[in-house]
């Protein structure tokens, strides 16, 4: 477990850059969390008075010491660590004028407007990078910035749906299932990633070019990119992939299977794992079965091998087909619910749990998942706690743009700063 100190200097290797931060719900604030975590300076534009859409995406929401919810939902806090919040009204040409002036100096821009709603402030590509050449600027959208679907608005579900996951995710037809959508947001979290990714290539670019350039992300894509090797086989063979529950489509045995004392998971990857699995299972000779010796056949004969290690299974507890499999090297492992999963020896011991002094929790506490990024020399860090809407306008514009109280407190008075959130904080 990891506490958070007070705001610091950044140790991460983004460290001096700054993030004009545009975005909300997940995709583009995931992607900001992770330059933020690396380091960056990230400015969060948020809606005045409002906040980001996904504050109010709950219960569960953080509940304050007289146990009444809070405005900080669980999905605001999980992509919204080491930013600082500035809340503005965009519908104000003062407050467009700000961001203007924060993009001068950003290195980083990452917004996720529908197709034209950027331009139509004079926030888009072209309007910034006129004012900032060096300027990096993702834009992130259900489809993207062109094909016939481009202006169509586009959520996580959407980009399942519409991006085949779900015609491969659940129990087959034939046990009664049916499309499944995964159970977290796995096209905006890829979005978010690609996002990342893309932004840290157009750097380097910079570096030798001096120009920054506008980067065109779409969930779609996204989606479309994550089938990977479920995708390859469709555009190898023609064929469509089938759902078929937790097995593999072309490696077997690799499912759950049930113990004496419930379901467990076998992965077994290699014919030399299969081989061991079947020594330690008491049946040495079913891995010289012609049917099975081979993963290839293994998966001609899945039903077979499939019920024969079901039948091998069911004679022993979960715990002790994992004790007895793993120290051989055949990938096995529980199934865990998720607060058995924070829970784990070794999710403790790589920092999973982050947890945040945070003025609004009953017991002065919020937490957030750790960083999965372990450097050896420019370590992660996790300065900031997600911020309150408008905690850092003031900050923000005296730091950037030498903004005095006054000059705030006029914009402020005008209804295009929101100031609201620093008592609380």
């Amino acid at each position: 477990m990891h506490d958070t100190p007070s705001p610091a200097a950044p140790t991460g290797p983004l460290a001096g850059l700054l993030v004009l931060d545009l975005s909300r719900i997940l995709a583009g604030p995931t992607a900001t969390q992770l330059l933020g975590d690396l380091g960056a300076d990230v400015i969060k534009i948020e809606r005045y008075g409002v906040g980001d859409d996904t504050r109010r995406w709950g219960p569960p929401f953080l509940v304050d010491k007289e146990g009444r919810e809070t405005s900080e939902s669980a999905y605001y806090l999980c992509a919204n660590r080491n930013k600082r919040s500035l809340a503005l009204d965009l519908a104000k040409p003062q407050g467009r004028d700000i961001v203007r002036r924060i993009a001068a100096q950003a290195d980083i821009a990452i917004e996720n407007f529908k197709r034209g709603g950027a331009a139509r402030m004079g926030l888009d590509y072209t309007s910034l990078s006129a004012i900032n050449p060096r300027l990096i600027y993702a834009s992130i959208t259900g489809y993207g910035q062109t094909g016939p679907l481009a202006d169509h608005a586009g959520y996580d579900f959407m980009a399942q749906g519409r991006g085949g996951i779900m015609s491969i995710t659940g129990q087959p037809d034939e046990e009664g299932g049916q499309p499944t959508k995964v159970g977290m947001a796995i096209a905006d979290v890829t979005t978010g990633m690609y996002a990342a990714t893309a932004i840290l290539a157009a750097l380097h670019a910079r570096h030798a070019t001096g120009r920054g350039q506008h980067i065109d992300l779409a969930l779609f894509d996204s989606q479309l990119a994550a089938l990977i090797n479920q995708g390859t086989s469709y555009l190898m063979t023609g064929e469509t992939p089938i759902r078929r529950g937790n097995g593999h489509p072309t490696i077997v045995p690799y499912t759950t299977f049930a113990a004496s004392d419930g379901m467990f998971i076998i992965a077994i990857g290699n014919d030399g794992q299969f081989a061991k699995f079947c020594d330690a299972a008491g049946v040495p000779g079913l891995a010289q079965d012609p049917r099975f010796a081979t993963n290839a056949a293994r998966v001609r004969n899945r039903a077979t091998i499939e019920a024969e290690v079901a039948r091998l299974t069911a004679t022993r507890t979960r715990a002790e087909w994992i004790a007895l499999l793993a120290p051989l090297g055949v990938p096995v492992g529980p199934i865990n619910t998720v607060e058995e999963a924070f829970q784990e020896p070794q999710a403790v011991a790589r920092g999973a749990r982050v947890t945040h002094d945070h003025p609004l929790a009953a017991d002065g506490k919020a937490h957030t998942i750790g960083n999965p990024i372990k450097y050896s020399e420019t370590p992660v860090d996790y300065r900031r706690r997600p911020p309150l809407v408008g905690e850092h306008s003031r900050e923000v514009l005296a730091d950037l743009l030498g903004m005095d109280d006054g000059e705030i407190g006029a914009l402020a008075a005008d209804g295009v700063v929101d100031l609201g959130q620093e008592d609380a904080a």
